[in-house]
């Protein structure tokens, strides 16, 4: 089997409470060392800066234009355009005293403003700070004054969130900039706490063109993100110039070496949220290289006609919106009658069969692109190339369903905010890569170290263990909290939390987490990710979440079910009720529970690892009711704070089992 990955340094045993590590190891495309920066780049204003001078005239920034309640064509600025604008609103921030270092808060859904207000920091060499509310009720003003936030510039529609907070955030916080317009009631209601507010064109209009812009460094701090984590205060991760830019600089690299950097002729379809690193890379990487990048409306509901108009070239999307589309076009697929069927079946397996073989996507069927999948392409536009997926695994089955049928290179990423976003990358149509994150990306070495409390063992000869990293893309520290910092970042290795498993073409898998580990009252410990990932492959449920404490011996869990699924059950068994009602029948929690149990079973899990008790829930975990993270992790101290009682109850039946 072909190797992706070289060895850089050997294993090392446990020494001195030290638990032992497996092999250093680098990607193949950095055998003689990792991505060298080049010495014009000082910041990633220069990316902009050179691709305005290369590309003036291409269409930079595009949003739909909607008249009368309705969402025509795409309206675009061109390079050239953004570029004065950028100018602008940099001067004007300076001239509200703010200055190289000092930092500017940015608050609302993508939008050409969000990249601009992004441009003008990175213009001035003011280190930009997302604030988003789905950290949580308070997670904004905590931000504003944890990273002593100056001028914050926000979507219309979050000016009162901040207003409303900011009797408690106006010692640092002095201008409020809006995307769009500004009542003269929000102005006098900020007035009276001493902060100014400017809609955007009046912002725009103080600035000039002819501001002198300050001399930048790699080492200067180019953004502080604030990440969830799935318990305590958001911690907020510095990320230098240096980092972010070889971050994007990888990312080319590894496309030029394994499919085909971008062009100014791509377009890419922004929907997932800027305040996050994964898409804000990906959006410098293609202002970078001149490239169009097109912003959805902001509203799910039409999320799927903005991606039709825009027909992009680019899709990023995360396993949810992945899911979504396959569930949609497998129930055309089941409704188009038998012969359809069949005929899809047979491409399928024929292009599927060749794939394994080796041969590239492109060249595998194309015959059958044409006459059968060039259908399913037309569900992200018809023009897509390049489709990457983060943030969460990709199921196998969506994965590999993408690579045969969406006729173009899909590579599955993973990373960290502590990583400037993707560490690991699976090689464009590399097949056996398939289900797993891939090899590191060309700025970072990796390495497992063991995790003898889990038996995950680094140097046994499937190596397995927590995920550490070193290199060029990571973060320096979490701003102000040294205590933190010092517990991840050990004798130069950032220790993800995640555990690894590591194949031997040199991809990686990512199996289980380190800290959502248990242990129950006979002593047995449960990794709880690795088991929610085996019921989770029970076509009758969308999610999971399970617990268990060391009082009881036994587990329990809240599941979401699959409403189609359970109301067909309803109706073969005279079962009646809303989907509400049947998740409180007690005969469809029983059929539920029973069937999580068998595939349990079929994947061999342990006696301990059987569930003992569910709670059916008709409403999925959400970010509103702040049970889950941005991108969908669970939450297990508000998940556990919020069902409580249920908890109780689940472990009162539990007992009555066992007495």
């Amino acid at each position: 089997m072909e190797s992706y990955t070289v060895k850089v340094e050997e294993s090392r045993p446990a020494v001195d409470g030290k638990p032992s590590a497996g092999l250093v190891y680098r990607c193949i495309y950095a055998k003689d060392g990792l991505m060298e920066m080049p010495f014009s780049f000082e910041s990633p204003w220069d990316f902009f800066s050179e691709s305005v001078k290369k590309n003036p005239k291409n269409q930079m920034l595009g949003r739909r234009k909607v008249v009368d309640h309705k969402a025509g064509a795409y309206n675009w600025l061109t390079y050239e355009e953004v570029y004065e604008t950028t100018i602008k609103i940099g001067s004007a921030i300076r001239s509200r005293g703010v200055n190289p270092g000092d930092r500017c808060g940015i608050y609302g859904v993508n939008s050409p403003e969000w990249i601009m207000a992004m441009e003008a920091c990175n213009s001035q060499g003011i280190s930009y700070v997302p604030l988003y509310d789905s950290l949580g009720a308070n997670a904004v003003e905590f931000i504003i004054n944890h990273a002593e936030v100056s001028i914050a510039f926000a979507q219309e529609s979050k000016i009162p969130a901040i207003l409303s907070c900011l009797s408690n955030c106006n010692s640092y916080l002095k201008t409020i900039v809006s995307f769009g317009n500004i009542s003269s009631t929000q102005k006098s209601e900020a007035e009276e706490q001493g902060v100014a507010c400017f809609s955007w064109d009046e912002f725009v209009q103080m600035g000039s063109l002819d501001h002198e812009l300050p001399q930048k460094r790699k080492t200067d701090i180019c953004t502080i993100m604030y990440t969830s984590g799935t318990t305590g205060e958001p911690k907020g991760v510095i990320l230098t110039n240096g980092a972010f830019m070889a971050e994007v600089l990888s990312m080319d690299q590894l496309l030029a070496e394994t499919d085909k950097e971008g062009t100014g002729e791509d377009v890419y379809f922004s929907f997932l949220p800027l305040a996050h690193i994964f898409d804000q890379i990906v959006e410098t990487y293609c202002i970078y290289r001149g490239a169009s990048i097109g912003f959805w409306q902001g509203d799910i509901r039409y999320l799927i006609e903005d991606l039709l108009v825009l027909k992009p070239t680019i899709f990023c999307g995360v396993p949810r919106v992945f899911d979504r589309i396959y569930t949609g076009v497998m129930d055309k697929i089941e409704a188009g009658g038998l012969l359809k069927k069949l005929l899809f079946q047979y491409a399928y397996n024929y292009k599927l069969r060749n794939m394994e073989k080796g041969l590239r996507q492109d060249e595998a069927a194309p015959r059958f692109d044409r006459l059968v999948f060039d259908k399913i392409k037309l569900a992200f536009g018809g023009r897509v190339r390049l489709m990457l997926s983060g943030a969460a695994p990709l199921p196998k089955h969506v994965e590999e369903f993408l690579r045969v049928t969406c006729c173009c290179s899909l590579a599955q990423g993973y990373g960290l905010t502590e990583s400037c976003g993707g560490c690991f990358t699976s090689i464009a149509n590399v097949h056996p890569m398939i289900g797993t994150v891939g090899v590191p990306m060309t700025t970072i070495e990796a390495r497992l170290e063991s995790v003898p409390e889990m038996g995950y063992d680094a140097l046994a000869s499937v190596p397995r263990g927590e995920i550490c990293l070193r290199g060029k893309t990571l973060f320096s520290g979490y701003h102000k909290r040294e205590d933190l910092t010092k517990a991840v970042l050990v004798d130069g290795w950032f220790h993800t939390g995640d555990i690894g498993e590591l194949q031997p073409d040199g991809a990686m898998k990512i199996i289980d987490r380190k800290k959502n580990i248990f242990k129950l009252s006979q002593g047995e410990y449960v990794a709880v990710e690795s088991i929610e990932g085996v019921y989770s492959s029970c076509p009758l449920i969308t999610s999971i979440w399970i617990y268990g404490n060391s009082f009881e011996s036994f587990l329990v869990a809240v599941v979401v079910p699959e409403r189609k699924t359970l109301e067909d059950w309803a109706s073969s068994n005279q079962e009646t009720g809303d989907f509400s009602a049947l998740c409180n029948n007690s005969k469809a929690r029983k059929y539920i529970l029973d069937e999580l149990n068998s595939t349990a079973k079929k994947h061999q899990l342990r006696g301990f690892e059987m569930l003992r008790a569910v709670h059916l829930e008709p409403n999925p975990f959400d970010i509103e009711r702040d049970l889950v993270t941005p991108t969908f992790k669970l939450k297990r101290p508000q998940l556990l704070n919020y069902y409580k009682d249920i908890i109780d109850q689940l472990c009162k039946e539990g007992n009555a089992k066992t007495a």
